[in-house]
């Protein structure tokens, strides 16, 4: 998980594929945390992404960075507690103008089930699961 976690941070940018009915919805992303031993994104309620969530729980993430890429195939388990909304606002301030802890809007998830691969053109993909 800390691998994961290290790789989507540098790449600052993942991108998180949904689905919403029989098409998929694919949009740049940038939280990533870890809180409790577990890695968490966030969104809104409001947005589309949260109804895509609960409506299909299944996703995945795509990134690069530095001539690699990862892919991150999960399900996104949402967390109702403040005390996680709170640890990812901490962990990204410049959401706290949009968001705050407890506020109905904001959403954490944490990821399940994941399966993790790294992959390069000159190296053995690295394949985990957490």
């Amino acid at each position: 998980m800390k691998q994961t976690l290290e790789f989507l941070k540098k790449a600052g940018t993942y991108y998180l594929a949904t689905v919403e009915g029989d098409q998929p919805r694919v949009r740049p992303f940038g939280t990533i945390h870890e809180f409790e031993g577990k890695l968490y994104i966030q969104t809104g309620k409001v947005k589309p992404v949260a109804d895509q969530l609960k409506a299909n729980p299944n996703i995945e993430i795509s990134a690069m960075a530095e001539g690699k890429w990862i892919r991150v195939t999960a399900q996104a388990v949402l967390d109702e507690r403040v005390e996680a909304q709170k640890s990812m606002l901490d962990a990204y301030p410049s959401l706290q103008r949009m968001y705050k802890p407890g506020d109905g809007n904001t959403e954490v998830y944490y990821l399940k089930n994941a399966k993790v691969q790294i992959c390069s053109f000159t190296e053995a993909p690295i394949v985990t699961e957490f």
